[in-house]
């Protein structure tokens, strides 16, 4: 089986880091559970220049190595390689984060899984010619069965993969997210989403 995973929210704990960068840039205090949107401009009311700033002080190195596993998550996806399955990690991170997000997977137990940066927001201004990184085009020309994902905005690119299977890992701004297909249904923990996985293999 063919597997596509999600980085940030999916494998660690991205959102609630940012809480924190934008309560010590801004003083904006925006709870974890009262995140609404996956635009964190927009959940958190910044400017322009506010939302810049704060996406390049949550992609610096120090702050990418930071960020906490979500509780499970290494254990599952090694369950998934060691069972022989094709497992990669799909972020829509800038280009220029891969290294210190190569180092934190490396960290976390996860250094057999590759890790490619795909543009998948629209906004890298130029395509880097790296092994990791992808332009859309190339990332539709991949085959999945199953994807890990926990962005709204994403999922326009998963119905790109013929019944593909995908769990949206539960997050508070998909929680009133209109799922595009039937294939796609939500799971609250990484326990939920290697059964979800199980029914896959075994339909």
């Amino acid at each position: 089986m063919k597997i596509y995973i999600d980085f940030d929210d999916v494998i660690c704990e991205t959102a609630k880091y940012f809480t924190i960068i934008a309560d010590q840039l801004f003083g904006i205090k925006v709870p974890y559970e009262k995140i609404k949107y996956f635009n964190l401009q927009k959940s958190f009311n910044l400017t322009d220049s506010q939302y810049d700033e704060l996406m390049k002080a949550g992609h610096l190195k120090e702050n990418l190595l930071a960020y906490e596993e979500t509780p499970g998550a290494s254990q599952t996806i090694n369950k998934w390689v060691d069972e022989g399955h094709e497992v990669s990690i799909i972020t829509g991170r800038p280009f220029d984060s891969y290294e210190p997000s190569r180092k934190w997977l490396d960290d976390h137990n996860l250094s057999r899984v590759p890790l490619f940066c795909v543009d998948k927001y629209g906004r890298e201004i130029f395509y880097q010619t790296c092994t990791y990184s992808m332009t859309l085009q190339d990332f539709y020309s991949m085959t999945f069965d199953f994807a890990v994902e926990d962005s709204p905005s994403a999922f326009e690119h998963l119905l790109h993969f013929e019944n593909c299977r995908v769990a949206v890992f539960d997050r508070p701004w998909n929680k009133d997210a209109d799922f595009p297909s039937t294939n796609f249904s939500r799971g609250n923990t990484w326990a939920e989403i290697d059964k979800m996985k199980g029914e896959v293999r075994n339909s």
